[in-house]
């Protein structure tokens, strides 16, 4: 027997047809999961050059994004090769980025289509740095978070059975008991 038979009659091969057909796996779903999993990187700000970038905010405008912009890849019978370029967020260590991107492509290559990397490659074309305006804003948000304001009304809150001095001088009770509510101590 060849190996092309051996391999054929191994249960682990991507191309294993037991006699119920044979899977082919385009290009662009391979793309689509490869970006998806560089987009849940932390430090990856955009997939694409400065130009395709460009053209995708176009796209998204009248509803037709492409989720593959910036990734590029080879599919072969049991092998993938993957190019990728990208657009890094300041404050990540590029070559740190660029190991953990490559970690998760080929952990989501690998285990959703069942394919082997050999190879990915990555392009960092920029590094974007938020506007101070942008940088204040998530500021404030995360001290928000922090300090447990977020979604919160912003009308003062008053504990229940707390007992608050009026403008005039007089005091009100707050109770959870609806007879005892704004009674007068």
């Amino acid at each position: 027997m060849d190996s092309h038979d051996q391999a054929s009659l191994d249960p682990t091969s991507p191309d294993t047809d037991h006699g119920q057909g044979r899977t082919v796996i385009a290009d662009t779903a391979v793309a689509k999961v490869v970006a998806i999993a560089i987009r849940g990187v932390a430090g990856v700000h955009a997939l694409g050059s400065g130009t395709s970038r460009s053209i995708g905010a176009i796209r998204e405008v009248v509803g037709a994004a492409d989720l593959t912009q910036g990734v590029r890849v080879e599919v072969g019978e049991s092998q993938v090769a993957v190019d990728i370029v990208m657009l890094a967020e300041y404050g990540y260590p590029l070559q740190a980025l660029a190991n953990t991107v490559r970690r998760a492509v080929y952990l989501a290559v690998e285990e959703l289509v069942g394919r082997n990397v050999i190879e990915v490659n990555i392009e960092i074309t920029d590094v974007y740095i938020p506007s101070p305006e942008t940088e204040k804003s998530s500021t404030r948000s995360r001290l928000s978070e922090r300090m447990g304001t977020v979604g919160k009304s912003t009308v003062n809150e008053v504990p229940a059975g707390a007992v608050v001095a009026s403008p005039e001088g007089s005091s009100v009770n707050f109770s959870n008991n609806p007879s005892e509510a704004g009674k007068q101590p």
